[in-house]
């Protein structure tokens, strides 16, 4: 078969807008159909746009979705099935939401899809029963069906590398993103990882991982891990390899603050190539993390960062504002925190209720949610009255924390300090949020005078 992947692009400004980084699973999937014979192409929005004439030529089209892009994934699922082509929709929105997609698509593959894709495509090609391939959902005179959900993948090793090479566009690709394990043990009640990826921690070996890190040709790597570093040993036996390898590469990784408990481990992720760590901190407010099943104690983070920093490793700070213990007061608190800390950088995103999630079913329940325009759940946009302030007092917080911290004062300041890096990165930031606030004005305008009461007649519905 001939079989084009497209990843849909994020409508408008994310807070990832300029970094060209595809997703992981389209290039392992078409790493796997290239080894069983298949042709295969893929689009990336972000990095190039869609070749409708390679559409038209694909006997199959595969479509990943997270949630701010289902709108866009399913316009372009309409479009490809107009042209008589068979269509298979993947990724974490629409394994929660199957039925959803099934309205636009032929089948959707729910979960890990790097075994389930070539087995449906077996079934296709009529080589199987669709009914014996587990993880697949497809509808029969108009009514969905749900095959058993397949288990997850045990050995990681056995997945090949994601091939970057089918992404159309892919010389522009000047991080290389790279996945070194799935899974994440804790279970916070906004985040769909656990639901879609188990709470065990699955690890590809250190030698797999390094191997890979030889043949990426970019000199900086980004690890897509939810908890890069949670396996403190096997993270010491991974730093020795690289350094002993002599591989230079400039990676950065996901982890927990906690990772500061260990300062000789943090010299040696220095050592190895670690520049940057991204770490949710989420908020200030002892009862916002209780809320969020974080399980940290705020007092101990300027300390932590303090280490981090000493060991020669920069910080993006990521923070969750929302919460039903959240106040104006205590999000005003967490940015003065996000200041005070000289994080290099960080990202104040809205609490916002993704379909998988505890926070989604509670917040269905209560009814909070005011729209599910899809395209809004992107952590920009405020789509649920919160507990303690307007929808509009939400909204206006979270724009205000960005300017807050981009703000032209900081930039001066680090010009002055002959800190050209995190001068350009501030100046960069504070233009897109302002070309935020523009392109939103109208949504902005909606929520000044938005009251939940009205939700049913308002634009927003």
């Amino acid at each position: 078969m001939y079989i084009v992947l497209i990843e849909p692009r994020a409508p408008g400004f994310n807070v990832f807008s300029g970094i060209l980084l595809p997703r992981l699973g389209l290039p392992i999937i078409g790493s796997i159909l290239r080894s069983y014979g298949h042709q295969v192409k893929i689009f990336c929005e972000e990095i190039k746009s869609i070749n409708w004439d390679e559409v038209r030529k694909a006997d199959l089209v595969g479509i990943s979705s997270i949630t701010s892009t289902a709108l866009r994934a399913y316009e372009v699922a309409s479009r490809v099935k107009a042209f008589g082509k068979p269509v298979v929709m993947g990724g974490p929105h629409v394994t929660f939401l199957p039925e959803e997609a099934l309205k636009y698509c032929d089948f959707v593959v729910r979960g890990e899809g790097e075994e389930t894709f070539p087995e449906l495509i077996e079934a296709i090609e009529g080589k199987r029963p669709l009914e014996k391939v587990r993880g697949v959902s497809y509808k029969i005179k108009e009514k969905a069906v749900n095959n058993p959900l397949r288990p997850l993948i045990t050995n990681l090793d056995e997945l090949p590398r994601p091939d970057l090479s089918l992404i159309e566009g892919n010389e522009k690709i000047k991080v290389a993103p790279i996945m070194a394990s799935r899974g994440c043990p804790y279970n916070c009640s906004f985040c769909s990882v656990t639901k879609m990826f188990g709470r065990a921690y699955r690890v590809r070996s250190v030698e797999n991982v390094l191997k890979e890190l030889k043949e990426i040709k970019q000199k900086a790597v980004f690890f897509y891990d939810d908890n890069f570093t949670q396996n403190r040993k096997r993270l010491y036996e991974f730093c020795q390899a690289i350094i002993e390898s002599g591989v230079k590469k400039i990676w950065s990784a996901q982890t927990r603050i906690d990772i500061a408990d260990d300062f000789n481990l943090l010299k040696l992720l220095r050592k190895s190539g670690c520049s940057l760590f991204h770490i949710g901190f989420e908020s200030i407010n002892p009862e916002t993390l209780k809320l969020y099943r974080k399980k940290l104690d705020p007092r101990g983070y300027l300390e932590a960062i303090k280490k981090i920093k000493k060991a020669g490793i920069d910080i993006h700070g990521m923070f969750v504002l929302g919460s039903d213990a959240d106040t104006v007061q205590s999000i005003r608190e967490t940015v003065k925190f996000a200041k005070k800390a000289h994080l290099f950088s960080a990202q104040f995103l809205i609490l916002t209720p993704l379909p998988g999630t505890p926070f989604f079913a509670e917040l269905e329940k209560r009814e909070q949610i005011f729209t599910k325009d899809w395209s809004l759940y992107d952590g920009h946009h405020v789509v649920f009255q919160p507990a303690k302030m307007s929808v509009w007092e939400l909204q206006l917080e979270s724009v205000k924390a960005f300017l807050k911290f981009y703000s032209r004062r900081e930039f001066f300041k680090n010009v002055a300090a002959f800190h050209w890096v995190r001068a350009y990165y501030l100046a960069t930031a504070r233009k897109k949020i302002k070309g935020w606030v523009k392109q939103n004005s109208e949504f902005m305008k909606l929520l000044e005078n938005f009251t939940f009461e009205r939700r049913l007649n308002s634009s927003l519905s």
